[in-house]
């Protein structure tokens, strides 16, 4: 028996003002969001694992462009969510990432993609390797993470080569707030994973935003213009 996703509860409780933010929020819409999309292959007709899906926008993004999608997430709310946006043209289960998806065939999936959902799985190659045995060969793996400096420095740690549970408050999503967990890793502990889980990295984005982010939030784009604060990756099943 598994513990429960460290981040289920605050992800339950923030799910419905999560959904509602989720298409303009400045560091998801114009930011992480055009970034991981630019990392996509052509989706047109492929089968594509959404892997932590939230209330759906990208399934739907994949939807509109041709790709065939099972979407998963561990929280019921956002599975429903995630229901209702992609109106049945989906297979949206609840899943834990941290488990086998045993509902998935090996060497089924053309893409699987996970955006700002590994830093809720402590054993990144558990994962990794249930993605690669899931994706067809020459298959990709599209994923996006909090920028391993950016956590280093944001959390004050004491030891950058841990991977340690640490939390913080979100606000960006009023009127909820709640303490969100995450693991925050080292780069290496980042990157290697992907190797000694049968893939090859490929890219590896440092984004900047975009120029709507500009007219959304000055602060924080002047900000992100200097130092990055996600890290979006592409690599290929070997």
């Amino acid at each position: 028996m598994t513990d429960q996703p460290i981040a289920l509860e605050a992800y339950e409780h923030l799910a419905s003002a999560y959904a509602s933010a989720i298409d303009i929020k400045p560091h998801n819409a114009y930011y992480e969001r055009p970034a991981t999309l630019s990392l996509l292959p052509d989706v047109d007709g492929k089968r594509v694992l959404d892997a932590g899906c939230g209330p759906g926008i990208y399934s739907e993004w994949l939807l509109d462009h041709g790709a065939q999608v099972i979407a998963v997430d561990a929280s019921p709310k956002m599975v429903a969510l995630a229901k209702q946006r992609t109106h049945g043209r989906a297979d949206v289960r609840q899943a834990d990432l941290a488990v086998p998806l045993s509902f998935v065939e090996s060497d089924s999936m053309d893409l699987v993609i996970s955006p700002l959902v590994l830093e809720y799985v402590r054993d990144w190659h558990a994962t990794f390797r249930e993605f690669n045995r899931a994706l067809r060969s020459g298959g990709y793996l599209v994923v996006s993470v909090t920028h391993p400096f950016f956590d280093f420095n944001y959390f004050r740690s004491q030891n950058y080569f841990a991977t340690e549970l640490v939390s913080s408050q979100w606000t960006g999503f009023a009127p909820v707030r709640v303490t969100m967990p995450t693991y925050r890793r080292s780069l290496q502990e980042t990157l290697n994973p992907f190797a000694e889980s049968g893939f090859r990295i490929e890219k590896v984005l440092e984004p900047k935003p975009t120029e709507e982010f500009l007219k959304a939030d000055p602060r924080h784009y002047r900000e992100l213009m200097k130092q990055p604060c996600f890290l979006c990756i592409r690599a290929m099943k070997v």
